[in-house]
């Protein structure tokens, strides 16, 4: 570079990449703290008791087995920890069993991996499984032996396998985060999108009702995400006496999974019917003027329960659940064709649509389904 020349600068779009690979990965490790202190506390316990306790030399199994088993996988579960506690403790028992006979060595090695993984595959079709008892035996052989004894080693694993689990039942991740976080995204799109058939029908824009369309199938990704969220989440707070405390609320919320999935369907039907109205001028300016604050009221109903689901005690919980039925109940009673002023095969089509998509809400709500169908006035 020349004497007195400035450096140049990086290109924004390298700078707006590096700036959000840095938020992104700083919001990753928060996040990740708890899980961060488990492992540590498992991986440095398990060595401390293996040493201390045990009288073992070097005990790296047993920290390795448990920071395995806590590790960074996207649901730590009981049975998914179980399941690498076991096959970290069942690899290094095997390959503790196999040197005895055979030895150490490279064929031996090819051996005793070999065997393991028949053996894992024989045991059980999970491929984490599998993937640590061949790892964990395979360990064994090639590493020195230990001058503690030839299966010092498997009680290592074992005691690494044990307080992890110990771990998880008694410091758990807050059994509510995943599907929480899962339902209140949901219920927010869904708003969002409502909202945008509002305006749409608001300023008579089809391409307005084609991107809540889009937006409607976009939430597609949680409700696929729940069911898994639920049944983790129910498992944990079932054995952990930290998350007992949150079953009746897991239970309470899976329990209407199906009126989330039929909302968001119906919504999808809705707003591709509204598409294809707005493009016949089908609906009639008195008919739109009614049906748009009638929307604003049914989104800002979804809003409700998004913020309802992310409250932590029972009483806010109920307080938004109470706002959302009320907002909900007073746009059901609107939905008959005639008093909105909607004429027409298409428009009225339109406003039966409305119909189930408000009763699913309702009972997602809290509502029971002769409550919700009660809210809807009578057709002549």
């Amino acid at each position: 570079m020349a004497i007195g020349s400035t450096p140049k600068r990086m290109p924004a779009k390298v700078t707006g990449f590096l700036a959000a690979r840095n938020r992104s990965g700083l919001l990753r490790a928060r996040n990740s703290l708890p899980r961060i202190l488990r492992m540590t506390l498992g991986a440095i316990g398990a060595f401390w008791i293996a040493e201390s306790i045990w009288g073992h030399t070097q005990p790296i199994f047993a920290a390795t087995s448990a920071l395995i088993s806590l590790g960074f996988g996207a649901s730590t579960t009981v049975r998914k920890t179980a399941e690498v506690a076991l096959g970290c403790t069942l690899g290094v028992a095997l390959g503790d069993t196999l040197m005895h006979w055979f030895g150490q060595g490279i064929w031996q090695a090819a051996l005793v991996m070999s065997l393991s993984l028949v053996v894992a595959r024989y045991l059980d079709s999970g491929t984490i499984f599998s993937t640590q008892l061949g790892m964990q035996s395979a360990l064994v052989v090639l590493l020195p032996i230990s001058v503690d004894g030839p299966f010092a080693r498997s009680i290592d694993a074992l005691t690494g396998s044990l307080l992890a689990l110990l771990v998880i039942v008694f410091w758990p991740t807050d059994p509510r985060r995943t599907p929480v976080a899962a339902l209140s995204e949901l219920f927010k799109e869904l708003s969002e999108a409502i909202l945008e058939c509002s305006w749409a029908i608001r300023d008579d824009d089809r391409r307005s009702a084609f991107h809540a369309l889009i937006k409607a199938r976009g939430t597609q990704k949680h409700l696929d995400q729940l069911p898994g969220a639920f049944s983790v989440s129910k498992e944990i707070a079932t054995i952990s006496p930290a998350g007992r405390r949150h079953r009746h609320e897991l239970n309470r919320l899976s329990e209407r999974f199906n009126h989330y999935d039929w909302t968001a369907r119906n919504l999808r039907v809705f707003a591709r019917r509204l598409a294809s109205v707005l493009s016949n001028g089908a609906l009639t300016p008195q008919g739109a003027q009614a049906l748009a604050p009638l929307l604003r009221e049914v989104s800002e109903a979804a809003n409700s329960l998004s913020h309802s689901v992310r409250e932590q005690t029972v009483a806010g919980q109920r307080k938004y659940e109470k706002a959302a039925v009320l907002q909900l109940e007073n746009a059901a009673a609107q939905l008959d064709p005639q008093a909105l002023g909607v004429e027409g095969l298409q428009g009225e089509g339109l406003v039966l649509l409305l119909r189930p998509m408000i009763v699913d809400l309702l009972e997602a709500a809290g509502r029971n389904h002769d409550e919700a169908i009660e809210a809807l006035p009578k057709l002549s």
